[in-house]
């Protein structure tokens, strides 16, 4: 596996489009500290871009890479290598090769500001935790997605849908669902509702370490109410695992099934 795993790793390493990834990360990050000194609110608006951007281009890169793999895949398929080890190997490589762009092009600029001597900085390691949590549960999506679809078009077509879904629908079904039953306890329900989107526990996990309330709305006070910033940080990271691991397993399983 750790052979497929750097091949992987390199092979993604030389493609443009991981230095491309790579260089907005960093001019970002040197714009927002440009224009505004204040590192938290430099934080919260990476967030907001991180929140959004690093779950689609995980989606697109795991079933770009994927697709574009196949003949490299079934070569691999021949000789006498587990397809556990085969898969989990290109995914981790994947994984692992976007996360290191997201965190050197957004660490670089704040490391150069000073970030280590600022009080900011464990919100700045949440967030970029945060962000490696999502590349790897995207990939992971992705992969799940690819091996169940054998066309291109409709196995990029799913990829952004389920990214479009969880990013914007989901959040629009799940607050008409609060106003509808607006007159029941919504407190169980915003919870489950929070744990069942990695980009709302996401959010949500990072709003509780920065502890803003004007931003956090009503799930996120949920949270803060019910388990204190302390237990609402546990559950959140110990969910997203589970967002890695349930993904991960399924892929894995269809590998071995699957006939190429």
């Amino acid at each position: 596996m750790l052979k497929v795993l750097k091949y992987s790793f390199y092979d993604l390493g030389r493609s443009r489009w991981s230095y491309i990834y790579f260089c907005f990360y960093l001019a970002l990050g040197f714009v927002l500290l440009f224009l505004n000194n204040d590192l938290s609110k430099a934080i919260i608006t990476l967030m907001n871009v991180i929140i959004v951007l690093v779950p689609l281009i995980g989606t697109i890169f795991g079933v770009m890479y994927y697709y574009n793999s196949v003949e490299f895949t079934e070569l691999l398929l021949a000789q006498p290598i587990k397809r556990r080890n085969i898969f989990l190997g290109q995914y981790l490589g994947i994984s692992i090769s976007l996360s290191l762009s997201l965190l050197l092009g957004i660490g670089i600029p704040f490391m150069i500001y000073g970030l280590l001597k600022s009080a900011a900085i464990f919100d700045f390691f949440l967030l970029l935790l945060t962000g490696a949590f999502l590349t790897f549960i995207f990939v992971a999506l992705a992969f799940n997605i690819s091996l169940r679809n054998e066309n291109k078009i409709k196995g990029f077509g799913y990829a952004v849908l389920l990214w479009l879904f969880l990013a914007v629908i989901y959040d629009g079904i799940f607050l008409m669902s609060l106003m509808v039953f607006e007159d029941y306890p919504l407190d169980k329900f915003s919870l489950i509702g929070t744990l069942l989107n990695p980009i709302d526990l996401s959010r949500t996990l990072i709003l509780l370490k920065l502890d803003i309330s004007a931003l956090m709305g009503y799930t996120g006070a949920v949270f803060k109410n019910f388990f204190g910033t302390s237990s609402g940080m546990i559950i959140s990271i110990v969910s997203l695992f589970l967002w890695i691991i349930f993904p991960v397993f399924a892929f894995v399983l269809k590998a071995r099934t699957k006939d190429f």
